[in-house]
Parts: C-alpha cells; structure tokens; sequence
C-alpha cells in the first residue's frame, strides 16, 4: 500500500512546473511522473476518461520499475561516459526518472560511433540531445534534430547545448497530434528530412498513456536501410507491448531489447532490402488491442511479482537465438585469417580500461601464461562486440569475444559446437561471453572456468 500511496502523491503533484526560467539544465530537480498541461479541454470526455484508467492500470503495474529508474546508472558509469566524450564531468543532470539512464546515452554514442548517421532524429529533449550532439560531432558531424513538447525546457536546452560548443537544431513540438492506431497525443513535427538513419525515443512520458511511444512509427517509413531506431525506458510493460506490436508491423526491421542499464533499451536495424509494414489498426481493432494488452499487462505484473523482483520484467533466455554463437565462430575464423595476411596487422595490446570507457563491455583477467595476439571491434547484433585472439599457456589458438547479448547461458559456462570448433559460452551481469577453439568440449569448459573464474 506504500507503493500505491506514493504513486498517488507523485499524480496529485503533477502539475509543478518541469522547469522553470531560471532553472539551469545541469540542476534540474526530479519531477512527477506527469506532464505539464495535462488537462486538454478539447480531448472528448470518453478519451481522456480511457487515458486515465490506462494510466492508473499501468501506474499499480508499474511501480516497482518506476522507483528503481529513479536510479540513472553509477557514478562511475557516468564519468567514463563523459570521458569518452571529452566532456567536464559534471556536465549532465542527475540521471534517472524521466531523464535518460547511462545505459541508453552509451547506446546512442556506440551507434553514431559505428554508423556515422547524416541525420538523426530525437524525440524527446534532454540529456541525450547533449550527448548525442557531442556524439555526431566527434564522429562525421551529421545533423541533429529534436523535438519536446515543453517550450520553455527546449529553449534552455538549446542554450545550454551552445554553452557547450555544440549545435542542435532543437524545436517546439506540442503535444496536440494524432497517430492513427496509436492512443495518447503525439508530437506536432513537421518538415523532417526524406531519410533519417537514426531516430531516439525517449517521450512523451508514459504519463500521456502507457502506449504513446508506439506513434514513433510514424516516422519509420523514412528510416534508411541500415538505419537505428533506439527506444528508452523499454523495459516498462507499455513499451514491452508496443514492442511486440511493432516487430508484427515493421518484418523489415529486426527489435532487440538490451538489458542494460536500468532501464532497458530497444534497438531496431532496418535491413537493406525493405518489406512493406501491415495495415494499421481501425478503431474496432484498435478497442480489442486495447483489451488484449490490458490483459498482457496484468499477465506481466503477476509474473514480475511472484518473482518478487524490483528490477526488469523476467524474458525467457533465447533457447533458439543462435546469433551470439555464430558470431563467437566468425570471429574466431576472422582473427586466424588475419594471422595468414601480410597486409592486415595485429593489435596486441589489450586495454581493458580503454574498452570499458568505450564500449561499457568489460573483459575478464587472462589466466598466467596466455597470451594476446590480436584485439578487434566485431560488429554483431546491432552493437559491438570485443574479439579478442588469444594463445592459452598450451599454446592454443582461441578466440573470446565478449557482447551484449542474451543466450541459454547463466553464469555457469555451456558448450556447443559448430564444425571443427566447441564454443563455451557464459553470462556476467548484462554482457554474454564466449570462447572458441579446435578443443575438445571438455577442454573449453576448463578454459572458459578459468575466464569466469577470473
């Protein structure tokens, strides 16, 4: 009953102003879980009455994830972002609640570092429009738009991003649209480019209606092929279902949700060769979606209570996602034929500091006597990965690659085999490891043992 009590009192504070003119964007305090002028006059009675009881459905469901997002990730965390960006450390907010977590800001700088967009787009202003402004400028230079609903938050955020030598194209977009098949209001935006190669979701508030961020996919069909799509806060029960509805709608965009940070984060890639996406819902469909998510809804709350968890909601680990162990083979296979080449060299020094700044993967101690041969970025899944070639005390040739992923695998090693190669694979927190080698089965568990071990 405290749970509900709080969540109650943060409603009835809704209304407090979510910045106010003399407010700076480095102090800004945390706010209620609604937004500014929720009440719309213009909204007929049965909608706002409809948005209402969504609200406080997914407000009882949801208050277990709502205070662990008060956290926005570690100290630590934070500076080695702002490192790695050449910013002061002190530049950004407290993180957490409704602003971004250090999970979803190293998400944005790992895609704009590998892909490099001419034009991205953001919905919902903040934090992640100073690192991700940081971000492109560090890497191809390309065009940032974003929009918010708040006028006064968007002309302090365009001030304090100049503060910080740095431009974005940032604009006042009132929450006064419609996107058909989508409830809640959405974003007023108007002359955006023909193809955007990144868009950042993170508003309007779950406030507006649990389900609002599915109206993003408006703005799908200009995606480019190859594309990224990065939705914040996925792991709460409303963008779980948004989620699930826009893998049946998109077939050519492939969504994966990564567990790190505290929020989670939802990553699509557009494929290269594009499949038209199904009808959107009439307004008898979109009633009995409505009905049928409820229902998901109250299904995921039970489940996440009986496990009495705080964190995430629980999935069930990926028995039949076989992509992680495909890539720890390719990988392995690619480190050895660069061995043969003259013209590709080796790097064999191993930065595990440097690495974790970089990409927040972090690399287990190598056992006395192995030895480094080659260290390589390995694209898979959408993010990156580490491959690192190794020789063990025996002199076997092995290669551990280490990403976010998600497999069978908990922290106990298991092992499966492709060809002439047995890859023993494990979990650490939010990252899946594994190693490769012509060894026996046995021999790569006694291996990986060591690694987890270390």
């Amino acid at each position: 009953m405290w749970a509900v009590r709080a969540l109650s009192g943060a409603l009835q504070g809704h209304l407090a102003p979510r910045l106010q003119d003399n407010d700076t964007v480095t102090s800004r305090e945390l706010t209620g879980f609604l937004p500014l002028a929720e009440s719309d006059p213009t909204q007929p009675f049965r909608r706002k009455a409809s948005d209402w009881a969504w609200r406080l459905i997914f407000g009882a469901i949801g208050w277990p994830w709502l205070l662990r997002s008060l956290h926005g990730g570690s100290k630590a965390d934070k500076r080695a972002l702002m490192h790695a960006l050449g910013l002061a450390p002190d530049s950004l907010p407290h993180l957490g609640s409704w602003k971004a977590d250090t999970g979803f800001l190293r998400h944005i700088v790992m895609q704009i570092a590998q892909r490099r967009p001419a034009v991205a787009v953001e919905l919902g202003a903040g934090a992640s429009t100073l690192v991700a402004a940081k971000a492109m400028a560090l890497h191809g230079g390309g065009h940032l738009i974003s929009f918010d609903q708040h006028g006064g938050f968007v002309d302090a955020t365009r001030q304090w991003v100049a503060d910080n030598g740095l431009h974005v194209d940032i604009r006042h977009a009132p929450l006064d649209a419609q996107v058909e098949g989508w409830p809640g209001r959405w974003y007023n935006v108007s002359d955006l480019p023909e193809r955007i190669d990144l868009i950042i979701i993170d508003g309007p508030p779950w406030s507006v209606h649990p389900l609002v961020r599915g109206a993003a996919d408006s703005l799908f069909r200009r995606l480019s092929p190859g594309g990224v799509i990065l939705l914040d806060d996925a792991a709460r029960p409303g963008e779980r279902l948004v989620a699930r509805r826009w893998r049946k709608r998109w077939p050519d965009i492939d969504f994966r949700l990564m567990h790190d940070g505290t929020k989670g984060t939802l990553l699509g890639v557009k494929r290269a060769i594009g499949v038209p996406p199904a009808p959107s819902n009439d307004n008898r469909a979109a009633g009995r979606h409505a009905l049928r998510a409820a229902g998901l809804a109250a299904l995921i709350a039970v489940g996440w209570i009986a496990r009495g968890a705080l964190g995430e909601f629980p999935v069930a680990a990926q028995a039949a996602d076989t992509r992680f162990i495909d890539a720890a083979v390719a990988s392995h296979r690619t480190t050895l034929l660069r061995q043969t080449m003259r013209s590709q060299g080796e790097n064999t020094v191993l930065d595990s500091a440097e690495i974790s700044r970089s990409t927040g993967l972090r690399l287990p101690v190598l056992p006395l006597g192995w030895e480094v041969r080659d260290v390589q970025l390995y694209p898979t899944g959408g993010t990156s990965a580490v491959a690192v070639s190794l020789r063990t005390s025996r002199g076997e040739p092995v290669t551990l690659l280490t990403s976010r992923a998600e497999t069978p695998a908990e922290g106990t090693p298991l092992v499966t085999k492709r060809e002439n190669e047995n890859i023993a694979y494990w979990e650490e927190g939010d990252q899946a490891l594994a190693l490769t080698g012509r060894v026996s089965a046995a021999r790569a568990l006694e291996l990986a043992a060591l690694l987890a071990k270390g």
